[in-house]
């Protein structure tokens, strides 16, 4: 650069590295106002969600629109009965999250393949409470506090209660190897 690009307003640092010189001018106004804008915000956002508590916090949000997305998809599904949680095994994409949520969450009890480890064998074909999918639907949603089973309706929301249906319906009657000791009443469907 020349002198003669430089306005008389320019300074330049008095250091030098690799033979750069650097500009030692004040930073433009619309940055500094840029800059206040935000620090304002942040207060302001501070004292709304921190302070006073006024706002939703995004567990709140995410509760609303886990709300929302259970009611439509209720209305979606219509009445479920028999028929909707038999027709529910002849989508795999809905199988298959049902088997990804038995894994994580009922697993611990049924084991991975549902051959009963504390809780009771899902694939053979005796059945405590009931084998028809409303009943199955009535045990997650419910639970059995006797068992220690919990009610899960509230924590999972109806789609993957009734993914868990849908899954549990695939594997009934398959009698996994080494599957827990038969309990229950027998069931021929």
């Amino acid at each position: 650069m020349t002198s003669a690009d430089m306005t008389n307003s320019d300074k330049l640092r008095a250091h030098e590295f690799d033979g750069i010189r650097e500009f030692d001018n004040h930073l433009p106004k619309w940055w500094l106002w840029t800059l206040y804008l935000a620090v304002l915000f942040s207060v302001g956002y501070w004292v709304h969600y921190e302070v006073l508590r006024s706002g939703l916090s995004s567990g709140e949000h995410f509760a609303l629109a886990v709300q929302a997305d259970d009611e439509r998809i209720a209305k979606k599904l219509g009445p479920i009965s028999n028929e909707t949680l038999l027709e529910l095994t002849k989508l795999e994409s809905r199988v298959a999250a049902g088997k990804a949520e038995f894994v994580k969450t009922c697993a611990q009890c049924h084991t991975a393949n549902g051959g009963g480890g504390i809780g009771p064998n899902l694939t053979d074909k005796y059945w405590l409470h009931g084998n028809t999918p409303m009943e199955i639907k009535k045990t997650i949603d419910d639970g059995v506090v006797e068992k220690g089973m919990a009610a899960w309706k509230d924590v999972l929301g109806p789609k993957l209660v009734t993914d868990l249906v849908a899954y549990i319906l695939t594997i009934k009657n398959t009698n996994v190897p080494g599957g827990k000791e038969p309990q229950g009443e027998p069931y021929d469907n």
